[in-house]
């Protein structure tokens, strides 16, 4: 088979019979074009939103977090195991509030205004720990004067908080606060130790009133911190936290933490815990008397009723009478009432301490022994 040969073009060829020219394109040239009129068209259609595409370069960190053994997530790390949340349920309401184990075999130490409701009106209470375990709690043991309780749940080999010493604790030294502040169990706040020796009162002056020689923090305390662990830099619980003051109630709901929490000091806590345990009661330690609560004088005024001096008493072996005006315990300058009940109960029961008061103008000082209480 033969290919046809091409005609020779001449000038006398007809127009019809002339071969078309065909065009040749450059396909690069086109791919080029084509993505041009692409990046043109995002452009001018993000020119009027204001877009303007930019690459960048994330770097990421690979570099892990050393965290020191006294710095405050260290602390955490190592107390947070030993701290419970308290759930209460009872025929008069339910409640929140914290606490912390103190022996591994499930004895947890709290406020008793925590539990005082399934005490008196009966209920349940459920503790639940820092991983996340539930359990029932039964108490052992409570003191509503110096507002401590002791439950235990059915738990062994529990991580128990180590107990420092109150009395070694300075103004300034950094405290950290643990518990379950409006239900949020694991809450840890950072402060300070604002002062020592305040005396705080929480009731309402009846059988269950609270007098504690506190300790003031200016850690975040809030509603639910209540038998919670305040613990130094060292992660030694000093004190139970037990009450915040606020500037009153807004709304009708309770205000939050403005600086001013106040803890037990765990010396004291640690002597009630151990009686409650021992005996499921406590006693406190007292002078033989009873004072003028509305006294708005300088000073402690013993009361002027018949009975205000316990017969056989201390103070009735120290001379004290009623009416006396006492204004100084072991040196420290007394102005109140509630500042005198909350100093001898700081005190241990066979403590001598000195007192001075004031009678006719006259000042007189006088040594006497405390007793325990006979309730």
């Amino acid at each position: 088979m033969k290919f046809p040969r091409k005609k020779k073009i001449s000038a006398s060829t007809p127009w019809w019979e002339t071969p078309v020219k065909k065009k040749s394109y450059n396909l690069n040239l086109l791919f080029v074009g084509v993505i041009a009129g692409v990046i043109g068209g995002i452009l001018g259609s993000n020119a009027s939103t204001g877009w303007i595409p930019y690459r960048a370069n994330l770097v990421s960190s690979n570099s892990a977090i050393e965290r020191e053994p006294d710095s405050v997530a260290g602390i955490a790390q190592r107390v947070l195991p030993s701290v419970v949340s308290i759930a209460t349920e009872s025929d008069s309401g339910g409640g929140t509030g914290s606490g912390f184990i103190i022996d591994s075999g499930g004895m947890i130490l709290t406020n008793n205004h925590v539990v005082d409701d399934v005490a008196l009106y009966g209920g349940v209470i459920r503790v639940t720990l820092n991983n996340g375990q539930n359990y029932e709690g039964t108490i052992v043991g409570r003191d509503a004067p110096y507002d401590l309780a002791v439950i235990k749940i059915a738990a062994n080999n529990l991580p128990a908080l180590q107990f420092g010493d109150s009395e070694k604790v300075a103004v300034g030294d950094s405290v950290i606060a643990i518990g379950s502040p409006l239900g949020l169990s694991g809450t840890v706040t950072l402060g300070i130790i604002s002062a020592k020796n305040r005396a705080v009162t929480a009731g309402s002056g009846g059988p269950e009133s609270s007098f504690i020689n506190a300790l003031q923090t200016d850690a975040a305390i809030n509603p639910g911190n209540s038998g919670g662990p305040l613990v130094d830099i060292t992660g030694a619980v000093i004190g139970v936290n037990s009450a915040i003051a606020s500037l009153g109630v807004s709304s009708g709901s309770q205000l939050g933490s403005i600086g001013l929490g106040f803890a037990i000091p765990i010396n004291q806590a640690r002597r009630t815990a151990e009686q409650l345990i021992k005996t499921g009661k406590a006693t406190y330690p007292i002078m033989g008397l009873s004072l003028d609560m509305a006294s708005t004088g300088k000073g402690a005024q013993v009361a002027t009723q018949p009975n205000a001096i316990l017969k056989g008493g201390p103070a009735a072996k120290a001379g004290i009478r009623a009416g006396d005006l006492i204004t100084h315990f072991e040196g420290r300058k007394i102005t109140t009432a509630d500042e005198l009940i909350v100093a001898v109960r700081a005190q241990e029961v066979g403590d001598t301490i000195k007192l001075r008061y004031f009678r006719n103008g006259k000042s007189t000082e006088v040594s006497l022994t405390l007793v325990a209480s006979t309730k």
